[in-house]
């Protein structure tokens, strides 16, 4: 069992400084502009910092007023480096960035014993970025809280559902989807193709969300679902690609945070 889940990719998608990467996430988020009453979810993207941070801040400034409210964050985003089946848990008691270490909500393991679908697979969690990058601005906005990270795979979106589901609890509990839009399309198409995604995720239709259009679609389609079921509602907050923040216009990544109310 390994205590600690070290952080992967400070240096690389963040710095590694910690008195750096708190100035940064300070700025994003003093620079964003929420609207709109606290949500109970939130989709946000998981690229480098220089490209997605602004775009993920305008999510989690919407967060802020619930600093000392939010005592759990469940944390969903897609595997980048490992295949598998079904959705990967941690053994791991912390997860560390250099603004210190999350507990993992001890007790999740347990609320998701009986799902054949949920294992515990560190390797899932060892090099993955979809889950560490929201892990500073989480640190920097709440007053304290547990962590549930959950490295999705290969599974059916109803399953991630329930997983949600059974997680859900009420205003303690924040809800985050990682996953970024459409990749290495010219401008105009990505803005084409993402706000089509946007639409979909506005009208909470998860059978209109595809594997070119979200990395995150199967965690992002089990919310959609749960939404749906909950007579909730979505509302984009921002969307911009790497062509708007800090790349060429050739081969843009698309980035989306929406909120769930």
């Amino acid at each position: 069992m390994n205590t600690i889940r070290t952080a992967a990719v400070a240096g690389l998608f963040y710095p590694a400084d910690p008195g750096e990467l708190r100035a940064l996430v300070t700025d994003l988020l003093r620079q964003a502009k929420p609207a709109g009453e606290i949500p109970k979810a939130l989709i946000a993207p998981n690229a480098g910092y220089v490209y997605s941070g602004p775009i993920a801040a305008t999510g989690y400034a919407t967060v802020a007023p619930a600093r000392e409210t939010i005592k759990r964050v469940v944390l969903l985003g897609p595997a980048h480096r490992v295949g598998f089946a079904g959705l990967a848990l941690s053994s791991a008691a912390f997860f560390a960035t250099p603004l210190g270490k999350v507990t993992v909500d001890p007790s999740a393991r347990q609320e998701l014993a009986d799902f054949s679908k949920v294992v515990v697979l560190d390797q899932a969690h060892a090099l993955e970025h979809s889950l560490e990058v929201h892990l500073p601005f989480l640190q920097v906005l709440l007053e304290a809280f547990t962590l549930v990270p959950l490295v999705v795979g290969d599974v059916a979106y109803e399953t991630v559902a329930e997983v949600i589901e059974r997680l859900w609890g009420g205003p303690e509990t924040l809800v985050v989807i990682s996953s970024d839009l459409s990749h290495y399309q010219d401008y105009d198409t990505a803005r084409r193709l993402d706000a089509a995604t946007s639409q979909a995720i506005e009208a909470l239709s998860p059978t209109s969300i595809h594997h070119d259009h979200a990395c995150g679609r199967t965690p992002i389609n089990g919310l959609l679902t749960v939404a749906r079921r909950r007579g909730m509602s979505a509302r984009t907050l921002d969307l911009r690609n790497s062509g708007d923040t800090a790349g060429t216009r050739d081969r843009v990544v698309g980035y989306g945070t929406y909120a769930f109310l």
